[in-house]
């Protein structure tokens, strides 16, 4: 019976190490560049409102933290390795970074209390990116829904599913400004 207990103690403390591991190559460059702490269960929702601002901004600043961030996860290297990935590596990486840019979007509008409900709100980031298919699948499943206290909300009522997710994409830069003052006061 020791040894058994034993046996379990080393796995346990296999699969503490393989997720601390897993938590510093996936998170450990996020920890430097934004100066807080993440984990395996972060989700866009545990995001603070300056690291969900920048990354929600368009450009190669928040293209390269994502990158860190998936990259780490699926184990590919450095960012700067992107370019000697394969074709379908560097596209897998560019459709989970476009899937992850739109939730952290999706989030700012949820705390500008634009949006009513996000497909999606419940898996972490991890799962986003490891189970990317899947997660994206269950996604199309949840239509996004402007609030009905936002001013544009008679329009888009009259709209069909694919136009209303139109609809708010057309919101972003909107809704970084009206982000961008919130963060200021």
């Amino acid at each position: 019976m020791h040894a058994m207990g034993f046996a379990m103690a080393e796995i346990v403390n296999l699969q503490d190490f393989r997720t601390k591991a897993i938590e510093q190559r996936s998170f450990g460059p996020w920890r430097q560049r934004f100066g807080e702490a993440y984990g395996i269960s972060t989700k866009p929702s545990d995001l603070s409102d300056g690291t969900l601002y920048f990354l929600a901004q368009p450009g190669e600043q928040s293209t390269a933290a994502y990158y860190e961030l998936i990259m780490g996860i699926l184990d590919l290297g450095k960012p700067a390795k992107f370019d000697y990935l394969a074709n379908n590596e560097q596209m897998r990486v560019v459709d989970i970074h476009l899937f992850l840019a739109d939730h952290v979007r999706f989030e700012m509008m949820r705390r500008l209390g634009w949006l009513d409900r996000i497909p999606g709100r419940s898996y972490n980031l991890l799962e986003m990116v490891r189970s990317f298919e899947r997660v994206k699948a269950a996604c199309r499943n949840e239509p996004l829904e402007l609030a009905r206290s936002h001013p544009g909300y008679r329009e888009y009522e009259l709209l069909t599913r694919g136009d209303k997710e139109v609809f708010i994409r057309r919101l972003l830069t909107e809704a970084l400004d009206a982000f961008e003052e919130r963060l200021e006061s």
